[in-house]
């Protein structure tokens, strides 16, 4: 059987450098090495055919022996292919590490040199904080309970019932990981004797069932600044969850809420509101009177002859902004003229008078609304009359 071309082997071209042959032979030799490939012959005949191929284009000699004469270059005692399956220059430690790199996710370089069973930081927690608009307005002093872990106080954090100690474990050494060798490969993993701790509690203690910590409610005082938004998060450094073996406690963050007003609407700084304005005030102008988010009131001037939909702007009366240099937001409020309801028969006359005696530039909307009304008819009528 004939040998394959081995630039084939590789699928690189013929022209091609040496970091293209390496990298195309580190990807082959990955993808049919032995152990990826337990029990099957033919990844490991290919496994073979990707380095003898290596080894021959990875030297310039031998791949310039191999351009001019192919193969029968290192027939008969030619010195060519085979050797080392992985060829000069090659280092196992690259291929381990894409492996790793592939296989488990990882990073680069060996399980065993990275840190492992050291203190540990402890878990950050969250805590959701509903609080209303009046209450952002201002600000506040809050006290939250939050659950948190906390050393059990039965065994010191141990574990271990009083009078025992924890043990080290004798399969990890008290490393808390294991190795074992595979071909070339040596892999790392978590001690399953252990988890991972590298002790074992014979006896654990009753209280906290060995896990050398219990829940317990914690009181912290907050401080909601004025002006915090929906969605903003507080973070209290160290006041999470403790380390383990002496590392530091981890942070708690407070998401705040605020909740909706029945009066105020928010976007960012700004507030909106909706007022009712009557009828014969909005005719004929006047004041009306608002609240505002801080509990006062304020009076809005209503310009005569105002329509529903008309904003007028109160300047600072909206929230104060979280960050500094920011001014304080604007209310708006947008008024409704409300048509009167439950009328007498006198005021139903008085209105009728007043419709009578009323003319087109008292009402320039409709009039301008039945103006286009009429445009748009007639051009359809002449539409009509068009022949076809």
């Amino acid at each position: 059987m004939s040998k394959r071309d081995y630039y084939d082997v590789l699928g690189v071209e013929r022209g091609a450098d040496e970091k293209a042959l390496k990298s195309a032979y580190r990807k082959l030799a990955m993808k049919f090495h032995p152990d990826q490939n337990p029990g099957d012959k033919g990844a490991e005949e290919q496994f073979k055919e990707v380095g003898e191929a290596y080894s021959v284009l990875s030297d310039a000699q031998k791949r310039a022996a191999y351009d001019r004469f192919g193969h029968a270059a290192f027939e008969n005692g030619g010195g060519g292919g085979g050797g080392s399956p992985f060829g000069p220059g090659v280092n196992p430690e690259d291929i381990f590490q894409d492996l790793f790199s592939q296989v488990f996710g990882g990073g680069g370089g060996f399980a065993g040199n990275r840190k492992r069973g050291g203190p540990q930081r402890g878990a950050d927690l969250r805590y959701d904080l509903e609080i209303t608009l009046a209450e952002a307005y201002f600000g506040k002093d809050e006290t939250i309970h939050v659950p948190q872990a906390v050393a059990c106080k039965a065994c010191d954090g141990v574990g271990a019932a009083p009078g025992t100690k924890p043990e080290t474990c004798e399969t990890c050494a008290g490393h808390g990981r294991v190795r074992a060798q595979q071909g070339f490969f040596t892999m790392e993993r978590t001690c399953h004797i252990c988890q991972g701790r590298g002790t074992i509690i014979r006896k654990p203690c009753k209280t906290c069932g060995g896990a050398g910590q219990v829940k317990e409610e914690h009181k912290i005082s907050v401080k909601i600044p004025a002006g915090v938004e929906s969605g903003m998060r507080i973070r209290l450094t160290g006041e999470g969850e403790p380390g383990t073996a002496g590392g530091p406690k981890g942070d708690l963050y407070i998401f705040v809420e605020v909740v909706e007003h029945d009066i105020f609407e928010r976007d960012g700084p700004n507030l909106y509101c909706r007022a009712p304005v009557p009828m014969a005030t909005a005719a004929l102008g006047g004041e009306i009177e608002i609240p505002t988010i801080d509990g006062g009131r304020a009076r809005v001037a209503i310009p005569e002859g105002a329509q529903t939909g008309r904003k007028l702007r109160l300047r600072g009366k909206g929230m104060p902004s979280v960050r500094q240099g920011n001014p304080q937001g604007d209310l708006y409020v947008e008024m409704f003229v409300e048509t009167p309801q439950n009328l007498t028969n006198r005021q139903k006359d008085l209105l009728r008078q007043f419709t009578e005696c009323s003319g087109a530039d008292c009402h320039p909307e409709s009039e301008g609304f039945l103006g286009r009304i009429k445009r748009f008819w007639g051009g359809h009528e002449g539409d009509e009359k068009r022949p076809s």
